[in-house]
Order: C-alpha cells, then structure tokens, then sequence
C-alpha cells in the first residue's frame, strides 16, 4: 500500500514539474497535493514505527520473564492509542481440543459477565470454522448476531457487559492450534475498515509465551515428579537402614553373645557403610524438601558466640583425628541472630568436614566471625589443595565434583555444598568461596543481623 502511494506521489511529482516548464495553470495546487499525499505518508508510517514499537514492548516482556497474565495486563494497558478496544479476553483449547476455557479476561465494563473459567464445548462452535481456516473473525453487530445465533452463552454475557463488535484471533504455537484471543468494543462496526496486522502480530506474540510458558510448566512438573520419587524411595531405605544399625549395635554391644576382634572389624565396618547410606539419604531427603518448598525453619534468636564455640568444640575432635588444627576467631560483642540451630548446625558441619576432607594433616582449619555492617559473615578457612578457577562457578550445584581429591580417600555424595548454599538462601544470607590452587579457600557465608 505505501509503495502504491510512493509511485503515485512520484508521478504527480514528474506532472508538476512538466506543468512549472510548460507554465500550465493549476502547478501550485499540484505542489499542494503532493505535500498533502507527502503528509499522510508520513503519517502512516509514523504510525506502523509506533505499532512496532508497541509490539516490541511485548517481546522485552516476554523476554525479560513476564507471565503470561502480565504480558496480557501490558497489552491491555498500552495498546489501545493503537488499536480499538474495550474488552481483551484469551482462551485455550483443553481436553484435546474438545473444549474451550477462558483463561484471562480484563473489560472496562461496570460488570463482568464473562470471567476465567468459562467453559464451552468447540463442537459445534462457530468459532471451530476459525479454527480450522486459521483466518480472524470480525462481528460488527454483535446484537443483531445474538438474534441469528440466541443460544450462544458467550454472546449474551458480553452484551450484557455493553459490548456490540468483536475481533476474533487464532492463536497458534509451533503450528499447533492452541486458542484464541479476542477483542471486543462498546461501539457497534469498530472493526469494519480495520487491518488486522496488527492483531494477527499481537496473536503470534501471545502464542509464544503460551508455548514457553508450557514449556517451562513441564518442566516444573517433572521436577516436581523427580523430588516426590527422590523423596519417597529415601524415606523408604531411611527405616531398613537404621533396623540393620540397631541389630549391629546389639552384636557388638555382645547382647547376642561374644564378638571376636575379626568380628568387630566386619561390624564396625558395616555400620560405618551404613552410617554413610544414611547420610546420603538424609541429603537427599533435604534436597528434596528444598526444591519442593516444603524446607521448614525454626528460627530462634540466640547468642551466635555461644553457637559457634559448641560447634568448634564439636568439630575439634574431627580434627584431631586427622592431625588437623582447628582454630575459632570471632570479633568480640557479636550481636544475637535469628537461625534454626539444627539447620545452621548442618551449615558449619558441612564446610567444616569438606576442609578437613580436602586438607593434609599437620595444617589447620579456621572457623571466624565477624560483623560487616547489617551483616555477620561466617567463614571456614582452611590451607588446603585449592580449587580451579574453571571449576569454582559449579561448587553449589547437586551430584557436581571437582577434579580435587580426598586427602585420605574420603567419599562424596555431591550434595554438601548444594544444601549448604539452599540453607543459607533461606535464613536471608549468601554464601561465596575465595580459592587459589595450592594455597587453600575460604568458604565465607551472611547472615543478616535483623
């Protein structure tokens, strides 16, 4: 169409010129016209960069991780210098097509008849022929349409809102066809000269964050569907486990008769292999609760020095047994914080026992703390092997290992450090390490003061 009026102006153009050489009367009306044509180009084309940049607004939402609630709020907000219209709804298509389901509807009706959860059966529906020739549907009237077709559900409630036309989009992903979004207006042929560009476009961008966000929920869902499997099947080895400890203790407490040393040595290690089970599990359990939003937290203000000293003492003897130096640093008039004990237990245990893992014997470990402004910061220091640049950004994530080995064999699950961070994130705090490969790192992690 702009082409057509770019030849056109071109050719008036060349007839002005031919009448300004020949002096033919009527060359200043000529240049009018022309200007005018010049003018309403300009207009168009101001309009079309107006309606792009409306349309890119919906594309920075999409990207930018706006729900599909929000993204139709946007449209319904800032479109209407554009297009006409006083009702904006969108509805999909459930149970294989069979039926469709308003999902979103927003009108500057006083009353509402036609909200989210409106259902009707597509056989036999008009709106089945859009469907399936993919092309929109413009009812100018939509009163005199109600006399045509009175048992349409839809049609009474939104004339019931004041609503007299109606466009109708197709909405298709992937060339699936997935719903439709409408556009409804309180003035009768509202849509009789309209172009439908800029609906058809509005359609294709609203289609795209239904597939993403389908996407997204899917794999919501099997993550959800993985934590309730990894939940269950631990729960469920937890209980034999600890019944296959109990009867251990009794052989070597000798409450089943004497135990030679050979005996004990088998014992110990079978409870030691089990312990361990048992601590994978319990892991895994926690991950689970984590990812799944179930983490609950009994958080208590308490006297954070007092804390610390009873985990050092704690830990001091696991040490030892390593030939390891544990050392414990703490500024002094540390104020009260607010934590759940058994879970910041957990924390410290856990960054404890992964520098004594990685450590040699004859070095030591530093437990410190210190206040950083609204913050604490708790650090475990230790002179270890160090961690690869390359390898620090995956420290934090579940089932992940570095290249850096076990100073005396010790195992790991993958998990310590993933729940660590998890348990930090909920009591409000961060949790960052500082490395260098042959010198040691320091795990450091906040906790907020209020």
């Amino acid at each position: 169409m702009d082409d057509d009026r770019l030849s056109y102006i071109q050719k008036q153009m060349e007839e002005c010129a031919r009448r300004r050489v020949t002096r033919e009367p009527g060359t200043h009306n000529c240049f009018e016209m022309i200007k005018s044509e010049i003018l309403l180009l300009c207009s168009a084309y101001e309009e079309r960069l107006s309606q792009q940049s409306r349309l890119l607004e919906i594309t920075n939402a999409i990207n930018s991780g706006f729900t599909l609630e929000q993204t139709l709020d946007l449209i319904f907000e800032k479109f209407d210098s554009l297009i006409p219209y006083d009702r904006i709804g969108f509805s999909l298509l459930e149970d294989e097509g069979r039926k469709l389901v308003v999902h979103w509807s927003r009108s500057r009706a006083e009353k509402v008849y036609l909200r989210a959860g409106y259902s009707r059966p597509m056989a036999g529906s008009s709106l089945q022929i859009i469907l399936e020739n993919g092309k929109p549907r413009i009812i100018n009237d939509l009163e005199e349409y109600l006399l045509h077709h009175p048992d349409s559900d839809s049609t009474i409630a939104i004339v019931k809102e004041g609503i007299r036309s109606s466009l109708t989009c197709p909405l298709v992903a992937e060339g699936k066809k997935i719903g439709f979004l409408f556009f409804s207006s309180m003035k009768p042929g509202t849509y009789k000269d309209i172009h439908v560009d800029v609906f058809l476009q509005i359609a294709a961008q609203i289609s795209m964050i239904i597939e993403k966000s389908r996407m997204a929920q899917e794999l919501i869902n099997l993550n959800q569907l993985k934590n309730k499997f990894l939940g269950i099947a631990a729960h469920d080895l937890r209980s034999p486990i600890s019944v296959f400890r109990s009867y251990l203790s009794l052989f070597r407490n000798g409450y089943l008769g004497p135990v030679s040393e050979k005996q004990e040595d088998i014992f110990r290690k079978m409870d030691k292999g089990a312990a361990s089970m048992l601590a994978l599990i319990d892991n895994v359990l926690d991950i689970s609760a984590i990812e799944s939003g179930n983490l609950n937290l009994n958080k208590k203000r308490l006297n954070l020095r007092d804390f610390l000293l009873e985990t050092y003492e704690n830990n001091s003897l696991l040490a030892q047994g390593k030939s390891i130096t544990l050392n414990l640093e703490m500024d002094d008039g540390l104020p009260e914080v607010e934590f759940d004990t058994a879970r910041m237990t957990q924390v410290l245990n856990n960054l404890v026992s992964n520098a004594l893992k990685f450590s040699h014997p004859g070095t030591s470990i530093t437990m410190s703390a210190r206040l950083a402004g609204s913050e604490i910061h708790i650090a475990v220091k230790d002179q270890g092997q160090g961690i690869p640049a390359e390898e620090r950004s995956k420290l934090f994530n579940a089932f992940t290992k570095t290249s850096v080995k076990p100073t005396s064999g010790e195992k790991s699950t993958g998990l310590g450090l993933a729940i660590v961070k998890k348990m930090v994130e909920a009591h409000g705090g961060r949790i960052w390490v500082e490395s260098e490969v042959g010198h040691g790192s320091t795990f450091t992690f906040s906790l907020p003061v209020s």
